[in-house]
């Protein structure tokens, strides 16, 4: 019998020429399980995705009851869906009263063309400024904002008008005038190796696109939903974006993205023309169910209120002298080492001992470590002492 593995590699498209070949049976909690009764605690949570665990019960409760009402039955914006109205109400909720509408996507890179759609009918203008190192997603769009030539070069042309700042450099600021649509950033930068920015720098920004005119987009589809310990890290900076972006941790384990915007600047996309932005599945109801659920487990259960300590307790367990850097805010964390070659050496090793660590696009010398919100002390624990292994073994 031909095995999964060797239909994984022949039937579906492969991204890279070295996938990582873990078969995964199930996922429970904070843990993955292979077919033959592996086990792996999970530090990567399907990359920002499995805030609040894989397989929240409750979650699964919402799920199971929106497929007993219906599934699909629209393009978005026409029929009035329980689970897109209730969700949308929700999340404007806990957000600031500037923010006034939702529209909900598959993903987070259709989040990122929306809001580069809007902010340029908007203004008017076409200019659009990114970050260096940023990563906002692969679609044309999405990859124009990359920062880094490297992954744009073959599909080029992409879009034009692109400008790039240094992230955190408050100077860099200057490029952003008049004749600037929008400046989106990552509120924190995640592929570049997990980067946090100064309040200063944020502030700055937020400022210099005031007196501009420009539209603020912060791109939260690593950061939101608790992952720093605020649910949204604009909070951290005193700060509050015109659009926000938004996936990942936002479905609970469902494909769901959104971008969430003044009124007034989505407002844009009904009419000259009509229909200006559209989707067939996004904000599909069983997303929108489980996202709601998600979204009130992380309220009901605390979570937030955990994520410092928790954070606090892997800088203690990793404090390491060949460990270069810990970098981060909350359970969003990278481990610094030298060489690529290590990094890989110490994810390997800790695959072999039952841990999932991994990398960055634009930071291959360093570790991810992004783990459910939900991992107990002594899951953490037993992460590091596995990773120091690792580290005293490779390093």
């Amino acid at each position: 019998m031909i095995s999964n593995r060797e239909l994984f590699l022949n039937n579906t498209a492969q991204t890279s020429s070295s996938p990582r070949l873990f078969e995964i049976a199930k996922a429970e909690g904070v843990y993955l399980y292979g077919p033959h009764g592996e086990r792996y605690l999970d530090l990567v949570s399907g990359f920002n995705v499995s805030n609040i665990g894989h397989r929240h019960p409750k979650v699964l409760a919402a799920i199971q009851q929106q497929l007993e009402k219906y599934l699909h039955v629209t393009v978005y914006g026409e029929f009035i869906q329980a689970p897109q109205v209730q969700f949308a109400t929700e999340l404007l909720s806990i957000l600031p009263s500037s923010f006034g509408s939702v529209y909900f996507t598959n993903s987070g890179a259709e989040a990122v063309e929306g809001s580069m759609k809007i902010a340029k009918k908007y203004t008017g203008r076409r200019q659009i400024i990114a970050a260096e190192k940023a990563y906002h997603g692969s679609t044309q769009g999405a990859l124009s904002l990359i920062g880094n030539p490297a992954y744009q070069e073959a599909y080029a042309p992409l879009l034009p008008e692109i400008e790039f700042i240094q992230f955190n450099n408050v100077r860099s600021l200057d490029s952003i005038t008049n004749q600037t649509a929008a400046v989106i950033v990552e509120a924190i930068q995640g592929e570049a190796g997990v980067r946090v920015p100064s309040t200063t720098f944020m502030q700055d920004l937020r400022r210099k696109c005031d007196e501009t005119g420009a539209i603020l987009i912060f791109d939260e589809i690593q950061t939101g939903f608790g992952r720093t310990g605020k649910m949204f890290a604009f909070e951290h900076f005193g700060i509050v974006p015109d659009v926000l972006m938004l996936a990942k941790g936002i479905g609970g384990g469902m494909p769901l993205g959104a971008f969430v915007a003044r009124k007034e600047i989505m407002d844009v996309i009904k009419d000259n023309p009509m229909l200006g932005h559209i989707t067939t599945f996004g904000g599909h109801p069983v997303s929108c169910a489980a996202a709601l659920t998600s979204l009130q487990v992380i309220q009901n259960e605390n979570l937030l209120a955990t994520v410092d300590t928790k954070a606090a307790l892997f800088r203690k367990e990793l404090n390491h002298p060949k460990i270069k850097e810990i970098r981060g805010m909350g359970l969003m964390m990278c481990l610094q080492l030298e060489t690529f070659e290590q990094v890989y050496q110490v994810s390997t090793f800790c695959a072999a001992h039952g841990l999932m660590v991994d990398w960055y696009l634009h930071c291959e010398t360093a570790l991810r470590i992004a783990p459910p919100l939900t991992i107990s002390e002594a899951e953490i624990k037993h992460a590091c002492e596995i990773i120091r292994r690792g580290i005293e073994k490779f390093v």
